[in-house]
């Protein structure tokens, strides 16, 4: 019998191409792994060095005083006037220390105007140079006080943390540096790709086999359509008919039923306002901006003037409020754009004249014919305003929290007690109604809240 050699065999060439891939995939690991480290080394080098200089900074503050008591004192005292890195209603504090001596500091923060009136050339420059502005005495500091103050304003000004990218934890590589989840899933796929192509071969090889060997493979018999069945089923189509007709009715009630409805609604601002930093994380009352919610039908928008009574003195945001999404230099650019909108010169603490509408875009917005008063609910009931557009105090774009549809409301007024503490504006048609129905404690429908004319007149 005469041997045959099979020179290209197609388990040979398999073999031979996993272990090429195989030894790609490791090279292209080892330099990847290779240039990572190169790149730590070089990143630890550069903290060390930034590091090193930071706590030289840092050290030459704390020699002042106590910056923890100090920033206590700064934020308690001067923080209406003053801030560290940045100019104010007065100067940037930052660095005062080597434009000044320790004991003419000590005289001009404890009385200004007896340094100014004794002809100090250095205090009278300063009083001149912002205006003839009296700096406030603080004869209660001692000069202890006066050295946590400055060693809290001489810190080295925090970096912003940049925020971490994906490339560092979701790039494909594992904690623990081992293989990349990119060569694994290309291992994967490359391994699926030549199973699909033995497979192919296979089948291949064997029909020329049969065929060489006069092998007839049959053919399959050719069946009816399904399509064809079904429609010579009239049962069938009668039942898909009337469930068609059923899965139409009810998709098109839904679709209908949402007309109107914006639940979710999220528009993007001009400005950016955060609320969970006003309202959550500084607890400003939602009624000092949207003071007309006390008294009127509408809540309405607070102009800007109202925000230039706090950011006349915050040009900037500290550096903890920063979130990964949203950075310092983020806010500090909407403060920017505040001041542009209302004509603020923050070096010049004044005013330019020159004023640019803001288009803020609407959130909640009811139908014409459907009417709601603020002032009923927020001054009269006592209702919170989270009751109706959910945890603001949270939201850092807001949105439309609740429905706002008629059974929305209705179901409201169906679950909600009457507030009676306090509250002698509905005392005596609540004695009267409380005998009629039996009840210690009345709802909102139980005093009229479902008349149609209530909402709709």
């Amino acid at each position: 019998m005469k041997k045959v050699k099979y020179r290209h065999s197609t388990s040979r060439l398999l073999l031979l191409s996993v272990a090429f891939f195989i030894s790609f995939s490791v090279l292209g690991i080892a330099q990847e792994e290779a240039s990572q480290d190169a790149a730590g080394e070089g990143q630890e080098q550069t903290d060390e060095s930034s590091g090193e200089s930071s706590e030289a900074d840092a050290a030459a503050a704390s020699d002042l005083g106590d910056p923890a008591n100090g920033k206590s004192l700064f934020n308690s005292l001067c923080a209406a006037c003053h801030k560290p890195y940045s100019a104010g209603i007065g100067p940037a504090l930052h660095g005062v220390t080597e434009k000044r001596e320790m004991d003419w500091l000590y005289r001009w923060i404890k009385n200004s105007q007896d340094l100014i009136s004794s002809g100090d050339d250095q205090a009278v420059a300063i009083y001149e140079e912002y205006n003839q502005t009296a700096m406030p005495a603080f004869p209660q500091l001692s000069d202890a006080d006066i050295d946590d103050i400055l060693a809290y304003v001489e810190q080295p000004k925090p970096e912003p943390q940049a925020a971490q990218t994906g490339g560092e934890s979701g790039g494909g590589d594992s904690s623990g540096g081992g293989v990349s989840v990119n060569v694994i899933l290309a291992i994967l796929v490359f391994v699926l790709v030549m199973l699909l192509a033995v497979l192919f071969l296979v089948n291949k090889t064997l029909r020329n086999f049969a065929q060489a060997s006069g092998v007839v493979v049959p053919e399959k018999p050719k069946r009816k359509p399904i399509w064809k069945s079904f429609v010579e089923n009239q049962f069938l189509v009668l039942i898909s008919a009337v469930f068609g007709l059923l899965v139409i009715g009810w998709f098109a009630y839904g679709f209908f039923m949402q007309v109107g409805v914006d639940q979710g609604y999220e528009p993007i601002q001009p400005i950016h306002y955060s609320h969970r930093i006003h309202a959550g994380d500084n607890q400003i009352d939602c009624k000092y901006c949207h003071s007309s919610a006390r008294t009127s039908k509408q809540a309405g928008i607070p102009s800007l003037n109202v925000c230039m009574n706090c950011h006349k003195s915050i040009s900037e945001v500290a550096p903890e409020t920063a979130t990964a999404e949203y950075s310092k230099e983020f806010y500090d650019g909407e403060i920017a754009k505040l001041y542009d909108a209302v004509g603020w010169d923050p070096a010049e603490q004044d005013y330019t004249g020159e004023e640019k509408p803001v288009k803020w875009v609407r959130i909640h917005n009811l139908p014409d014919f459907a009417y709601f008063n603020h002032s009923q609910h927020v001054s009269v009931a006592g209702v919170q305003c989270q009751k109706c557009h959910g945890p603001i105090e949270e939201m850092e774009v807001v949105y439309q929290d609740a429905p706002l549809t008629m059974g929305w409301c209705i179901n409201c007024h169906r679950d909600t007690k009457v507030r009676m503490e306090g509250n002698e504006y509905y005392e005596k048609i609540h004695d009267e109604l409380s005998k009629k129905y039996g009840v210690e404690e009345l709802t909102v429908a139980q005093m009229g809240g479902l008349e149609c004319a209530k909402c709709h007149y």
